[in-house]
């Protein structure tokens, strides 16, 4: 993060960072540079570094400083979606023979790269419930290279501390990465807590209009970042300038975003832990989740996902999930509009029969920013 920006605020780093004027017209944001070359002045002479548009990108480039300013990091990388992201993060870091430890509830796109991508090519991995921090020293081993965490989890909701695992991390030598996608850089600052990389699907939040697919990582260390930049521009999976823009675009109403899905989710929370065919709410405002005291020091509020069980198992489940109307059922999460999901058939269906499955009785939904009311009343009609 650059000491231009270090001292503001959250809201008006989102707004600021990154977002220069343009030189030549003045305009208040920045173009879309959808170019893919740039003339040299002489052999060698780049104009502000760019000569490929894989390389760098100048949209590109002002979307990566926004999240480095966001996450309070020293260098942000965008690229053409999240698991884009993760993928370039396990070649860069990983070696055959490394271990990695993973979450029992990890996103189901995270367990199959590990389970039928990185492990064909000698990377082991281990399952630990990452809410248990004892359970993490103990998966740890001598080949150890990377500890993964998602806080909250999705779609289980698990709270892991991510300062209690950073010392862990320390005290045996390795890396810690969070994904940091179901909070945002809003509502949590993993890197301030001791995470060596943040990893953000862009897709979700961040741009948060169910427009783009991306992906980030975002470093504490500059030559961390230097490392895995190397590695961005020989895989080339990188964020086009389009894409970048709309994700830019999207990050300058993060915060009153974030504020109103948390609002939202809260209230949808209430009805439905008194709602008599609900089993179980699964959200970290609840005093009664495990994982509720360290939330509320980690997290500035506690989001807009929640995931619930539902009597009549499975069946019961898909069909509350048919009859919703407002909340739109389809995979995805963090736009405006509110969504409702099976996970055991829809997102999570990589994990079945492997120790990440999840319960068949599940729905997990994201709070939109519609009006509450009709939130409600829609949830009410659906779960009969």
């Amino acid at each position: 993060m650059s000491d231009q920006h270090s001292h503001q605020s959250f809201e008006t780093r989102a707004i600021h960072a990154g977002n220069t004027a343009d030189p030549l017209t003045g305009a208040v944001v920045p173009p879309i540079y959808q170019v893919s070359t740039y003339k040299q002045d002489g052999v060698g002479g780049l104009r502000g570094g760019y000569e490929y548009s894989r390389s760098a990108n100048p949209t590109r480039t002002a979307l990566e400083e926004n999240l480095a300013a966001l996450e309070g990091g020293r260098r942000g990388l965008a690229f053409a979606s999240g698991l884009a992201a993760e993928d370039c993060l396990l070649r860069a870091l990983l070696a055959p023979g490394d271990h990695v430890v993973i979450p029992n509830d990890a996103y189901g796109g995270t367990f199959r790269l590990f389970a039928k991508v990185v492990e064909r090519w000698g990377v082991d991995f281990s399952v630990a419930n990452t809410s248990d921090v004892d359970a993490v020293r103990d998966a740890v081993n001598d080949r150890t290279k990377l500890i993964w965490v998602e806080t909250p989890s999705n779609p289980l909701l698990g709270i892991t501390d991510i300062e209690a695992v950073a010392g862990v991390a320390r005290q045996a030598g390795v890396k810690l990465v969070v994904d940091n996608t179901f909070a945002s850089p809003y509502l949590q600052q993993p890197l301030a807590l001791g995470a060596d990389v943040v990893v953000h699907s862009l897709t979700k939040y961040m741009g948060g209009h169910s427009d783009v697919v991306g992906g980030a990582l975002v470093t504490a260390d500059a030559a961390l970042g230097e490392e895995l930049a190397y590695h961005q521009n020989a895989m080339g999976a990188v964020a086009g300038p389009f894409d970048s823009w709309i994700v830019l675009r999207g990050i300058k109403t993060l915060a009153v975003r974030m504020d109103r899905h948390s609002e939202n989710a809260a209230k949808v929370v209430e009805m439905l832990t008194q709602h008599p065919k609900v089993t179980q709410v699964l959200y970290p405002g609840l005093p009664e989740h495990p994982g509720h005291e360290i939330a509320a020091k980690q997290m500035r509020s506690f989001g807009g996902m929640i995931s619930f069980r539902v009597q009549g198992g499975e069946e019961a489940a898909v069909e509350v999930c048919n009859r919703a109307q407002l909340f739109t059922l389809g995979e995805s999460l963090g736009g405006v509009e509110s969504l409702i999901e099976h996970p055991g058939r829809m997102t999570h269906a990589s994990v079945a029969g492997s120790a990440l499955e999840v319960p068949a009785d599940l729905v997990r939904l994201s709070v939109g920013i519609e009006n509450a009311d009709d939130l409600l009343a829609d949830l009410r009609q659906a779960l009969g």
